[in-house]
């Protein structure tokens, strides 16, 4: 089994995507109290730690296998003022830190597409040095949820680090495009579950892969499904983006004059656009449950690129194990 620990783990889209990869996860740092007990709730043995992450030392963990987590979006989103560095929210440098305590034998952290702007270029490139200062060498890269079967784009820009003997043995991991389900096929069972006679109808309207969800922030969003923008694609696919839900529409449903047969997404419903499994609950009331589903990381993403660092890692070990047999006894025992 392979260790990890878990930074800003959210609502544990991230983790949960690495326990399927095969990381035993030693602890899960998360400052958001509904978050902390969504983690709680579904995965008691868990160690959960509430707290903020600037207060985290990380020096009991030295030798773990990998540090994962996704660092706060907004300084680096298009959506705010794009403030990078200079932003309070950043916790790169917290990351890093982080990095350096615990001495893992890979890394892997993930933001939001704007990161890769030209704007961000010099701060990429200095976390970069850092990590090669520290013995990783390390790659960025952009992947959308929808090629790893999430019925939406939803980009994320992944950084990935191995310490040098590593790093050769890593791949990304392969693309596939159109193999995420359309938002009527992904959805079709649970806005039909309640009886609603127009479910077929609405499964044949709703033909394609769904803009990306928007969680919002703790000062700012509530349970709907984004800004203007946002919610015009979601009328594109005949759901009405004003509101989330707490159940798929009732039998008798109509909708809003404008949204005729358009229903809502169900807190549900966003979570299985996410790659959230339908037995994930979430801790909290409509907004914060909502907040948590919009904000994660999609777990099928983050089990196929932990798969991928579990492979570099697993060659490694396998590929020293047969130097150490196949050597001269002297030999032996200086590799060990």
């Amino acid at each position: 089994m392979f260790t990890s620990i878990e930074l800003c783990a959210g609502a544990g889209g991230q983790a949960l995507g690495l326990e399927m990869a095969g990381f035993e996860h030693l602890c899960l740092v998360e400052n958001d109290h509904h978050a902390c007990e969504t983690l709680r709730m579904n995965r008691s043995h868990w160690q959960v730690l509430e707290q903020d992450l600037r207060g985290f030392d990380a020096r009991r963990f030295h030798g773990v296998d990998l540090v994962a987590g996704g660092v706060p979006c907004p300084p680096f989103s298009a959506a705010g003022k794009q403030l990078g560095a200079d932003d309070e929210r950043n916790l790169f440098d917290e990351a890093l830190r982080i990095v350096e305590q615990a001495s893992p034998k890979a890394v892997m952290l993930e933001n939001v597409r704007g990161l890769l702007d030209e704007k961000f270029e010099a701060y990429r490139d200095s976390i970069v040095q850092k990590l090669q200062e520290l013995g990783y060498r390390s790659e960025w890269k952009l992947l959308n949820a929808s090629d790893f079967g999430v019925p939406q784009l939803r980009p994320r820009v992944i950084l990935v680090a191995l310490k040098a003997e590593y790093f050769p043995n890593f791949s990304w991991p392969q693309e596939e495009p159109d193999s995420a389900p359309t938002v009527g096929e992904a959805l079709y069972d649970l806005v039909a579950k309640n009886g609603w006679p127009h479910a077929e109808e609405w499964m044949l309207k709703a033909n394609k892969i769904a803009p990306t969800l928007v969680g919002g922030s703790k000062k700012h969003g509530g349970p709907d499904l984004g800004p203007t923008r946002a919610k015009k694609a979601w009328k594109e696919l005949n759901v009405n983006g004003h509101l989330v839900q707490y159940d798929s529409p009732a039998k008798d449903f109509i909708g809003k004059e404008g949204f005729e047969r358009m229903p809502y997404l169900s807190l549900r419903m966003a979570a299985r656009i996410q790659g959230f499994p339908d037995e994930w609950e979430f801790f909290g009331k409509k907004t914060h449950s909502y907040r948590q589903i919009g904000n994660a990381f999609p777990p099928p993403v983050a089990y196929a690129v932990g798969s991928s660092i579990i492979n570099a890692l697993s060659f490694s070990s396998n590929a020293f194990l047969h130097d150490v047999k196949t050597a001269p006894p002297a030999r032996q025992l200086e590799l060990i």
